[in-house]
């Protein structure tokens, strides 16, 4: 009696559920979906990127985190782009823990990535230069306010685009947009040199400005190609558009500005220029930060140009939106292609500053008030000193690629110099390659071994965490990754 009772109870439960979850793949076909989940901070919090940090007091734009799903049958990728200058990797993890446990997709087969917008309040936590080993006990610090609603608003977006999947067809290509991407690390001419915050002396110099007669040259190259990814319906409703662009944040955000940069402009342009405004469910227009650690877009040696704030970024912004949607009109969508991931975890030596540095770092901060340093950052850089001398000895990073038919993408922890991203691409098994930065953790600028030598900003410590080789470590773990998914 009591079994024949609860079969009519399983049955409606199990219809419930099934009505629930997500649609789960039929084993054939493409299959596509996207959400925006909206991350803006409240007001008050202080908005990170630069040594001083304001408070956020207005919100210019909104942020948000950038969801896209993409399936073949078998298998499916989650790519999300948030707006963020950085964002700690136990955030992710936190994400794509909650995703696995609601779409049972695989954390490895989830790339997460911060934009580096400079308007934008921390996601690192109130012990940002702390750094510890996740493989380590206790090496995982509990999230804060912020940093939990983060993740739950990434794990929501996912589902969200789980929920939108619908048959799609597919597409990539590659534009030319070399006006506005300047190496700003430049050596000096006739071995001279410039003193930094430790001291010691740089052959190479971050952001010099104009007028100087002792540039000789940029101490790197730049990436003029804009690369993208374009989904569409089976019907032809754009769905979302992923690009890739080698260039740091814009700027010209009033002080105290909540902005996405041109990262949310390009959202917005190219959606606009898809036709796509206003859909049901909405299009998703993302833009990923490539490898550009170098890279600005200032130009010391053309004509001096003045915005007004937020000019300059919407003028990057539309014309990366143009060059997109010009290649994409050429471009032939395919309603099937081969998805794959690859993951591991590499473990990295941190740099770690010798006793005597140590020692000179406790001084300078104990000295009055009165005694002029010999560089404007010596203090911040002291702080540095000091913090990274409880670093780990080592960290774990995660390192991962991703197969879309013939197109291969790399996602890096590190702000990435664009010579690296460069070399990925050339080394790469797939004919199309591009990279995706800051991704699943920030850990700092990447130098190579050659810029180590050269100095500047991007090399000090406390701006650059880990070892001299590991630019060379990395690129070399992702042709092996590569191959695991050609």
């Amino acid at each position: 009696m009591r079994s024949s009772l609860l079969r009519p109870l399983v049955f409606i439960l199990g219809f419930f559920l099934a009505s629930a979850a997500p649609a789960a793949s039929d084993g054939g076909g493409f299959r596509a979906g996207a959400a925006l989940s909206n991350i803006t901070p409240q007001l008050g919090e202080g908005i990170v990127g630069n040594f001083e940090i304001p408070p956020a007091t207005y919100v210019h734009d909104q942020l948000h985190a950038r969801c896209l799903v993409l399936e073949d049958g078998p298998t499916r990728l989650v790519f999300v782009v948030v707006d963020n200058v950085s964002v700690n990797r136990e955030v992710y993890d936190e994400a794509k823990r909650q995703i696995q446990a609601a779409t049972g997709i695989p954390a490895s087969h989830m790339l997460m990535s911060a934009t580096h917008t400079h308007s934008a309040t921390s996601a690192r936590g109130p012990n940002a230069m702390k750094m510890r080993n996740p493989a380590e006990k206790g090496g995982r610090s509990p999230l804060d306010d912020y940093q939990s609603f983060l993740a739950r608003r990434i794990a929501d977006g996912v589902q969200v685009a789980v929920r939108n999947l619908v048959p799609a067809r597919i597409a990539w290509g590659t534009g030319q947009l070399p006006q506005h991407v300047f190496n700003r690390r430049w050596v000096l001419k006739d071995g001279k040199t410039v003193i930094n915050p430790f001291g010691e002396q740089d052959r190479a110099i971050m952001n010099p400005g104009r007028g100087r007669t002792d540039l000789e040259r940029p101490a790197g190259p730049v990436n003029p190609e804009a690369y993208f990814v374009s989904i569409e319906s089976a019907s032809g409703r754009p769905i979302a558009l992923l690009a890739n662009y080698w260039l740091h944040y814009v700027g010209g955000v009033p002080i105290g500005h909540l902005s996405a940069d041109y990262f949310g402009v390009f959202a917005d342009r190219v959606q606009q220029l898809l036709g796509a405004d206003r859909q049901d469910p909405p299009f998703v227009g993302i833009l990923a930060n490539g490898p550009c650690g170098d890279v600005n877009n200032i130009d010391i040696v053309g004509p001096v140009q003045k915005h007004a704030a937020y000019e300059k970024m919407r003028l990057v912004a539309d014309d990366l939106a143009r060059e997109v949607v010009r290649v994409r009109a050429g471009l032939t969508h395919r309603d099937r292609v081969v998805l794959k991931a690859a993951q591991t975890e590499l473990e990295l030596r941190t740099r770690r500053p010798s006793p005597e540095l140590v020692e000179r770092a406790r001084k300078i901060l104990a000295r009055p008030p009165t005694v002029s340093p010999i560089h404007r950052l010596e203090k911040a850089y002291a702080e540095r000193t000091v913090s990274a001398a409880e670093w780990p000895e080592s960290l774990r990073v995660v390192l991962q690629t991703f197969r879309i038919g013939d197109l291969g993408i790399a996602a890096v922890p590190f702000e990435m110099f664009t010579e690296s991203g460069l070399e990925i691409k050339a080394r790469s098994p797939f004919k199309d390659t591009f990279t995706i930065e800051l991704a699943n953790g920030g850990y700092g600028y990447l130098p190579t071994p050659e810029q180590h030598d050269l100095g500047g900003y991007e090399t000090w410590l406390g701006t650059n965490r880990v070892e001299r080789e590991a630019s060379r470590k990395i690129v070399t773990t992702l042709m092996g990754l590569f191959e695991q998914v050609k």
